[in-house]
């Protein structure tokens, strides 16, 4: 099998690959990133020795939203960008927001718990944590009368707000006022790929740092 994704299953941006693969039913061999293996080794594939990292044959493919696009070009299966131009841009747009305003200040309160005492940036998490809750009422607004992010079927931006929203939901709750964004997330992790997803992680969970508020239902075998 050519088609190789390096990946850590507790990571959200590799959830966003996983879940495009699951979706389009594409043969790929999974690779769990080696922590024994040093970032200069690692890096040797793609310098910025950050995953998900993609790689085809000889080809290196890195950044998810790209990644995605190539599967799109390069393999069978239901698209990841509608063909319709002007679905596909909002497709692509809400694929950037996703990742910049809940994905980012998501990852940006997580790693700050993991750092010591002195290392701390509590300003840091506040501004992050008010980004989350703005990003939660641009959602909430956008997704009145849908039922994916972009156009009507499920594509990259939905890729994209499944793990951003399953983990920045722990660490900043968007609130029972918040219903359209509510039921977006239930249609989300009820989509097979999402649950997929999810329950190949669920090993791995016990070491996300905010373990203790992550729901039941997401800690339980099925």
């Amino acid at each position: 099998m050519s088609l190789v994704l390096h990946f850590h299953p507790l990571s959200s941006y590799c959830h966003k690959v996983l879940i495009g693969l699951y979706e389009r039913g594409t043969p790929f061999e999974a690779r769990v990133l080696d922590l024994s293996q040093t970032a200069e080794e690692f890096a040797a594939l793609w310098p910025t020795a950050k995953i998900p990292l993609l790689v085809d044959g000889k080809r290196v493919v890195p950044e998810t939203s790209i990644q995605l696009e190539y599967l799109d070009a390069h393999y069978p299966g239901p698209p990841m960008l509608p063909t319709d131009a002007e679905a596909r841009l909002e497709a692509r747009l809400w694929d950037r927001l996703l990742d910049q305003y809940v994905m980012t200040p998501m990852q940006k309160i997580v790693a700050d718990r993991m750092r010591a005492g002195d290392e701390k940036d509590p300003r840091g998490v506040e501004n992050a944590r008010d980004m989350l809750q703005m990003a939660y009422g641009l959602i909430e607004g956008h997704m009145a009368g849908r039922s994916w992010a972009a156009g009507a079927d499920f594509s990259l931006a939905d890729c994209a707000a499944a793990p951003a929203l399953f983990y920045a939901g722990i660490v900043e709750p968007w609130g029972e006022e918040r219903r359209e964004l509510a039921a977006y997330f239930e249609r989300l992790v009820a989509r097979p790929s999402v649950a997929r997803t999810l329950s190949e992680a669920r090993p791995f969970f016990e070491y996300f740092p905010y373990r203790e508020l992550m729901p039941a239902r997401f800690l339980e075998e099925a």
